[in-house]
């Protein structure tokens, strides 16, 4: 690499070479942990812990329970209206 004079900066070559060593497996890491986090079993597998998070909060509970007893509620109804 040249600096801004023009004049090509020396550099160990066994340095360059460990740099690039270093750099390739952390290029290889970064891949393998982007794999592991786009495989659609892990996606499903994360997706499906969040929902259980998120449906295990009171307010989420409450709200699915007030919601149940209206449907049991409406399905009553209608029942009793046909029949």
């Amino acid at each position: 690499m040249a600096d801004r004079n023009g004049e090509v900066a020396v550099r160990d070559p066994d340095a360059l070479v460990k740099e690039i060593e270093r750099t390739r497996e952390d290029l290889a890491r970064t891949i393998d942990e982007l794999t592991q986090r786009v495989s659609p079993a892990n996606v499903a597998r994360n997706t499906a812990a969040r929902l259980r998070e998120q449906a295990s909060r009171p307010g989420v509970l409450l709200a699915g329970g007030v919601t149940l007893v209206a449907v049991v509620a409406l399905v009553y109804v209608a029942r009793r209206r046909r029949g």
